[in-house]
C-alpha cells in the first residue's frame, strides 16, 4: 500500500473517529433522541415516530405545564426505562380528574390535543416541591401519574423538552 493510500485511509478513520465522538457528546448532553413505542402520547405523537428532546431546556428554566417531556420512569429503580408524557401539574399544584376533565388548582384545563373523551375521575393528587404530574394525551391507553407507584418525576429526572417529531412526519412540538 503506498504512503497517499496510507495517509487517506488514515485521514478517514480520524474523521470518522471524530464524527463517532461527536455525535456521542451531542447525544450525551444537548439532545434526547427517542422513539416512542406506545400510543399514550396520541395524537400528538404517534407509536413508532422518533423524537428529538433538548436537555438544555431546563438548564435555566421550569418545566411548564403542557410541556411534553422526556423523562426516567419513576418506577424503574434500574433509571434505564425513558417515558414522554406531558406536564400536568407543576410543584404545589392540585390535579384532579372528574367525569374526564382534568383541573388543576380547581381550573378546568383546556385540552385541545385530546382525541378521545377521557373516561374515569383520579385524585385530588398534590404535587410535591421540586416534582411533577405527568399524564399521557391519549389517557384511556397511558399509564402515567395517576397509576404509578412514585406518582411524581422529580425535576432531575427530567432528561429533556421534546421539540421535533419526526419519522413519521415531521412535526415541531411547543
Amino acid at each position: 500500500m503506498s504512503t497517499t493510500v496510507k495517509k487517506e485511509v488514515i485521514s478517514w478513520v480520524k474523521t470518522i473517529l471524530l464524527a463517532a465522538v461527536l455525535a456521542g457528546l451531542v447525544n450525551s448532553f444537548l439532545i434526547v433522541n427517542a422513539e416512542v413505542p406506545t400510543g399514550s402520547m396520541e395524537n400528538t405523537i404517534m407509536a413508532g415516530d422518533r423524537i428529538l428532546a433538548l436537555r438544555t431546556s431546563y438548564w435555566f428554566d421550569e418545566p411548564e405545564a403542557g410541556d411534553i417531556v422526556v423523562f426516567r420512569y419513576p418506577d424503574d429503580e434500574t433509571g434505564k426505562t425513558l417515558y414522554v408524557k406531558r406536564i400536568i401539574g407543576t410543584p404545589g399544584d392540585t390535579v384532579e380528574m372528574s367525569n374526564g376533565t382534568v383541573y388543576v388548582n380547581g381550573k378546568a384545563l383546556q385540552e385541545d390535543y385530546i382525541a378521545e373523551v377521557t373516561q374515569g375521575s383520579y385524585g385530588p393528587y398534590v404535587v410535591p416541591d421540586g416534582c411533577y404530574f405527568m399524564m399521557g394525551d391519549n389517557r384511556n391507553h397511558s399509564q402515567d401519574s395517576r397509576f404509578w407507584r412514585n406518582q411524581y418525576v422529580e425535576k432531575d429526572e427530567i432528561l429533556g423538552k421534546v421539540v421535533l417529531r419526526y419519522y413519521k412526519g415531521f412535526k415541531w412540538i411547543s
